[in-house]
């Protein structure tokens, strides 16, 4: 049986990252034992470049359907993870798009002692310079809601030089001392660890800058990205479908009404995965409409996502409320990770797109 059409847990690397979601939900830690677990899978080497030891694909639309499969396996296991892995192929794709033959040959060295990056962006204003010292360049400021924050390896940060556009930088992750999770008291995606961490004298050399200025914000690679947290969020959200299907009662299996809404619920859920493969498939192909394809994708997930929660609980009843059951945990795991910033504006964006010509490409419709 293939890796998509396994039955959510009977996905060994599904099931043992379940299991460990459990503990992480209830204690507030870095998901040592859940990441160690992708290591043992291979996943972390995987999406690095060729050069750094991942694997040789035949093409972009391979590598992006692979990643497909591998982002929605791990969501449907325990989105928080899922979340941080995401960062970590981010952070494999912008060194496989700007990083030089050293740095490269660095990553490599680094992965082979099972080291995890993350990509953060967000910061509290005025946000994170790149200022020149005495003593060389450093950084002043910090970055918040940064995933894994103390617990993985590396982040690449987004620093703004004095004059031009942002830049990228490779720093520390792990350094207690600047880490600030205190904050994160959250529902659901608790292992996440997305606390703040103060870069503010932080030294940096040229061989800490991946890439050029503006690489991060080059378009379309920088919003068609999106595809990749949709994926996440949609292994969830088929987690989630599996679990209500499961927990139905035979009454309510001989309901036409609990019927109809499971029903709408499947449909919500494929029409979603539907969605989210053509995202994948746009972004690896850099399609001029590969960033508005991938703004509606986020706004079709985000409503499959809202309706199959609600379905759930509505058919599991107060079961899908009581701690310590799966259901529950995906539902508020889901319930945060489906806020992202400005849902409505983005949404807005994209359909400016649609007014202008049908960005599905294919059988245009106008």
């Amino acid at each position: 049986m293939s890796e998509t059409m396994m039955p959510v847990l009977d996905d060994p690397l599904v099931r043992d990252l379940a299991r460990l979601g459990d503990h992480y939900d209830a204690v507030r830690a870095h998901p040592a034992d859940s990441i160690e677990r992708l290591a043992e899978a291979g996943l972390l080497r995987r999406y690095s470049p060729v050069e750094s030891g991942g694997d040789r694909f035949a093409d972009a639309a391979a590598r992006h359907h692979a990643m497909f499969d591998s982002l929605r396996r791990i969501g449907r296991g325990d989105l928080s993870v899922g979340r941080l892995y995401e960062g970590h192929v981010n952070a494999m794709a912008l060194f496989d798009w700007y990083a030089t033959a050293a740095q490269k040959a660095w990553l490599r060295d680094v992965l082979d002692r099972g080291a995890t990056f993350g990509v953060w962006a967000t910061e509290p204003a005025p946000g994170v310079a790149l200022v020149d010292t005495a003593n060389g360049l450093s950084l002043l400021g910090a970055k918040s809601f940064a995933s894994g924050a103390g617990g993985i390896r590396y982040a690449i940060v987004t620093v703004q030089p004095e004059h031009g556009d942002r830049r990228l930088a490779i720093v520390a992750a792990d350094d207690v001392a600047r880490t600030d999770a205190s904050g994160w008291r959250v529902r659901g995606m608790r292992a996440s660890m997305s606390g703040s961490y103060d870069l503010t004298g932080y030294p940096i050399d040229e061989a800490a800058l991946l890439g050029q200025p503006g690489d991060y914000d080059r378009e379309p690679r920088f919003t068609s990205g999106a595809w990749r947290f949709t994926a996440v969020q949609l292994g969830g959200i088929e987690a989630l479908l599996a679990e209500t299907r499961a927990a139905l009662s035979d009454t309510a299996r001989a309901d036409p009404l609990a019927r109809a809404a499971l029903g709408h619920a499947i449909v919500g859920t494929r029409t979603a995965g539907l969605w989210v493969r053509e995202a994948a498939i746009r972004a690896a192909r850099e399609d001029a409409d590969a960033a508005a394809f991938a703004r509606m994708t986020r706004g079709v997930v985000e409503r499959a996502g809202l309706d199959v929660m609600e379905h759930a609980a509505r058919l599991i009843g107060t079961r899908s409320s009581f701690e310590g059951q799966r259901v529950d945990k995906i539902i508020r795991d889901l319930g945060l990770y489906l806020r992202q910033a400005g849902p409505d504006q983005v949404r807005d964006t994209a359909i400016r797109d649609w007014l202008d010509h049908d960005c599905w490409g294919e059988d245009r419709l106008w």
